[in-house]
């Protein structure tokens, strides 16, 4: 059976775009007969607050999309994670890094494609005396080391996936230096650990799945199937962002009732030829993944 999952960050008050991503995973596992759990990312304390985690379950529900679990909460499993990292480190895998940003910045490459920075490397190999002077004035972030490995994965939306750990993704932390947990680690961990069969979310995170998928095989489990969706972007084309109160659920609430939102995202994704409004139950039977457009969507709420 598949079982998909949300994975919020309740960072504040979600926008059209955590909606969209959020609605297309539900439909993509109800679809299939399949359970959605719900795990609320809030490791980062200094953006994360109960109040948000609360709102965003009740944002799910007002708009029709339901779970199967008692939410989990990332900020309880700082220790699961310990054990996680412990388990890498016995591997010989990770290693500290003491590179302030602009260090880190220096000591890497863009990728050719698009801009990215590849972290070099550069603490890797760092000679024991320079390591031990660095600790005694930095905390480290810790990263992983990949080896020279080509990743592929045929995605549910866009097909066959190629990449290159070591040229197109480079040694990735798993620690940060303020010792939280890095998304990487904590995402593959816990989608291992409740038995998540399939991830369904935005494109931009694409280039984060061969990286993820080398570590469940690392955690000795079989990687979920991806599917990433289409970016909804505003009106004028611009990335959204929870401070745009023109597409955060606040204020769309005021405007839209659930069906009518959910209608114009479906008619956006291309699940219904016109618009209508609708509830989530109602699409499951119309979703199909040879439906869903691939390129990215400047909604039209402003209508």
């Amino acid at each position: 059976m598949i079982r998909g999952r949300f994975a919020p960050s309740p960072s504040g008050r979600m926008h059209l775009g955590n909606l969209w991503s959020a609605l297309l995973a539900w439909l993509s596992a109800r679809s299939a007969g399949g359970e959605m759990v719900l795990r609320l990312e809030d490791l980062d304390p200094d953006r994360c607050r109960p109040a948000y985690c609360d709102q965003v379950m009740e944002d799910l529900e007002w708009l029709g999309l339901d779970w199967d679990n008692q939410p989990v909460y990332q900020s309880r499993r700082t220790e699961f994670y310990r054990e996680i990292f412990a388990s890498f480190e016995k591997q010989g895998l990770v290693y500290p890094c003491y590179c302030t940003r602009a260090e880190r910045l220096a000591a890497s490459a863009p990728h050719l494609s698009d801009g990215v920075q590849i972290y070099s490397g550069r603490c890797r190999n760092l000679p024991p005396e320079e390591g031990r002077l660095l600790a005694q004035s930095r905390k480290p972030a810790w990263r992983i080391t990949v080896p020279d490995q080509v990743i592929q994965f045929d995605d549910l939306l866009y097909g066959s996936y190629t990449e290159n750990l070591a040229r197109d993704c480079g040694d990735f932390i798993l620690r940060r230096s303020d010792g939280v947990y890095a998304y990487q680690l904590a995402v593959v961990a816990d989608d291992w650990d409740m038995g998540v069969t399939q991830v369904v979310r935005g494109r931009d995170l694409l280039s984060s799945t061969p990286r993820q998928i080398w570590l469940w095989e690392r955690l000795g489990g079989d990687p979920p199937e991806f599917g990433h969706v289409p970016l909804l972007l505003a009106p004028d084309g611009r990335r959204l962002a929870k401070r745009d109160r023109d597409q955060e659920l606040g204020w769309l609430r005021q405007r839209f009732t659930a069906p009518e939102l959910v209608g114009r995202l479906a008619l956006w994704a291309g699940l219904l030829s016109e618009y209508a409004p609708v509830t989530p139950a109602e699409l499951v039977p119309l979703f199909d993944w040879g439906k869903i457009r691939k390129e990215d969507v400047r909604n039209g709420t402003e209508s």
